[in-house]
């Protein structure tokens, strides 16, 4: 696509048959294939990247730059630069997005809301490129 900033690296996996009671922080990239029951949540130090794949699940609340989800989240979403909703995404709770890309198939049981500069999005980036 056009204008995408550089991905930060997915350091991190949560393999299919693997289930996490608890939360979850994480730097960089992280990509869910199993199951996680509690908070995913990207430090706010760097961009990050979260991916929920087709084979998993998530049940409490996503924070993240970019999320990508093809599996099943129940509880709210917030990305606070991209949401990918891929064709078998399913969830149940409100989204919260800076920008949505969304596939036909996917679905959301929630509100959709769009982050316009209110308490819940982070302080823009500033990138070298902008000089400013």
């Amino acid at each position: 696509m056009f204008g995408k900033k550089k991905q930060p690296p997915i350091k991190s996996l949560i393999a299919h048959g693997t289930r996490i009671e608890g939360n979850v922080l994480f730097h960089d990239g992280l990509r869910v294939d199993g199951e996680v029951v509690g908070d995913i949540r990207a430090s706010d130090a760097q961009p990050s990247i979260l991916v929920v794949s087709e084979t998993a699940s998530a049940t409490g609340q996503i924070h993240a730059d970019h999320v990508i989800i093809n599996g099943a989240v129940k509880g709210p979403v917030f990305a606070y630069d991209l949401l990918e909703l891929q064709p078998k995404a399913r969830i149940e709770g409100d989204v919260s997005y800076k920008s949505l890309e969304m596939h036909q198939g996917a679905t959301i049981s929630g509100q959709l809301k769009p982050m316009a500069g209110g308490l819940e999005e982070k302080p823009p980036l500033k990138l070298a490129a902008n000089n400013g």
